[in-house]
């Protein structure tokens, strides 16, 4: 059966100024007052609550309402629901003109209240999971997340959780509890487990294929009718608990040949010889060698924090995974490998790092994108201020960086764009962390040294690589 839907409505919009309500609930408001949600139009179509609006739940409930769905995005933060309505969330072009013709459809619903989960058809659970400093999970705000909507379910729904998460997260979080409500899983709520997949880049697209491992038969099928509009093709694995190791499968899979290509990196160094024209050739055996790039490091939600997921609950049992232990370290220590061969250039010019002008190029974690999630630039930038270097910052998407809890204001350092400020020959060194496709970086040619950390862009006076 099909529950009553919601309908957004800006304050101020009632002709009678009331707050309409569920019968026998409270009124559905944002917490800034400026929303209210209510009961509406719309009744036979499927009404999905997306839960975490962050780099896959916002993508996934802008599909989902591009597929026909009724959506309420929630997420608990007032500042990111402020930046989505505002047109500040980290999209590309194509997304960001479908979420700013989806903010007027009454169909598209933002809410900060969990409590709205309770009116939906179906759940899609996208709460990010962290690590901290020391690379140990906190999965606090997933399991507070999944409390919530467990405490808020009712018979008839389908949940689907897709964080990143460790091995029996779905079970420990979702099924049990649920049994304990006194909800019979496949016969009253539905329950699977699909890891997040979206490719977020500049041209963000549904994924080939995506992975569900439902609790039962009838669960996938509830599963696989939420996830189908929004995917090209679904693979069903025999469990959530299989489906969760598939993610932190694919996500150690690339850290471990991310580490390799730093590696090789290196080598070709060593050897004088260009390691994206040895990459590429090595590209041409597609069937016993897929390409990972060399670069400043690695940020966003997945490669340098999944796998820790994975390492922590098998220390917990005593087991080791020394090969992806070593790739994340090599991963981490990257970022400080960039600052020290800054550090190195310019003693060799007979420069320290102490009181000299350095521009980092590229904050965003990847071409693209305007996200800054655990970005290289942000640490390698951090390190060169605590050597005393006074750093700046130039990227095309992104305005400012928080560095040390400061804001830090992206230059431009193109004079015939601005000729006010610092230009190329200014700095004593650019160390290019990344370029943005589609800008012109032609004014890096007169940089007198180019750190060139993407190991692409044959430019500057003097080029040096990692």
């Amino acid at each position: 059966m099909t529950p009553p839907f919601l309908l957004e409505v800006p304050a101020g919009d009632h002709a009678d100024g009331a707050v309409h309500t569920r019968p026998g609930g409270p009124p559905w408001e944002t917490a800034s007052g400026d929303v209210r949600i209510t009961r509406g139009a719309g009744a036979g179509r499927p009404l999905v609550a997306v839960v975490g609006l962050s780099h896959a739940g916002l993508p996934s409930a802008i599909a989902l309402r591009a597929a026909g769905l009724r959506v309420v995005g929630i997420d608990r933060s007032a500042r990111r629901l402020s930046d989505i309505r505002a047109g500040r969330a980290e999209l590309s072009g194509a997304l960001r003109e479908d979420l700013r013709a989806q903010l007027r459809d009454e169909d598209f619903v933002l809410s900060d209240e969990l409590e709205a989960v309770s009116t939906a058809d179906a759940i899609l659970i996208c709460v990010p999971n962290t690590v901290d400093r020391q690379g140990r999970p906190n999965p606090e705000a997933l399991a507070r997340t999944c409390a919530a909507v467990v405490q808020h379910a009712r018979a008839g729904q389908t949940i689907v959780l897709s964080s990143s998460t460790y091995v029996g997260s779905t079970r420990e979080l979702l099924v049990k509890p649920l049994g304990e409500r006194g909800l019979q899983i496949g016969e009253e709520v539905f329950v699977a487990y699909s890891p997040e997949c979206l490719e977020l880049g500049a041209d963000e697209q549904l994924p080939a294929t995506r992975v569900v491992g439902a609790v039962t038969e009838t669960c996938f099928r509830h599963a696989a009718e939420l996830l189908g509009p929004i995917s090209k093709e679904l693979h069903r694995v025999s469990s959530p608990a299989v489906a969760e190791m598939v993610k932190l499968y694919e996500s150690s899979f690339r850290a471990v040949n991310i580490a390799l290509a730093f590696e090789m990196a290196d080598a070709c160094r060593t050897h004088a010889l260009d390691p994206i024209e040895v990459t590429e050739a090595a590209a041409t055996k597609p069937a016993g060698f897929m390409a990972h790039y060399p670069s400043a490091g690695v940020g966003g939600h997945g490669v340098g924090m999944d796998p820790h997921y994975l390492l922590h609950s098998l220390r917990e049992q005593g087991r080791a995974a020394t090969l992806t232990e070593q790739a994340l370290r090599t991963i981490a220590g990257r970022p400080g490998r960039v600052a020290l061969r800054a550090n190195e250039l310019l003693r060799r010019s007979g420069r320290q790092l102490r009181d000299v002008r350095v521009l980092v190029v590229g904050a965003a974690y990847k071409p693209g994108v305007a996200d800054c999630a655990n970005a290289p630039a942000v640490e390698i930038i951090t390190r060169l201020l605590a050597e005393g270097a006074q750093v700046d910052f130039h990227d095309p998407l992104v305005p400012k960086l928080l560095i040390d809890g400061e804001e830090l204001e992206s230059i431009d350092p193109d004079p015939r764009r601005d000729a006010s400020g610092f230009g190329p020959e200014d700095y004593e060194l650019a160390v290019v962390v990344g370029v943005q496709p589609g800008y012109d970086y032609g004014w890096l040619r007169r940089c007198q040294q180019v750190l060139d950390c993407t190991y692409r862009e044959h430019t500057g006076r003097a080029r040096f690589l990692l």
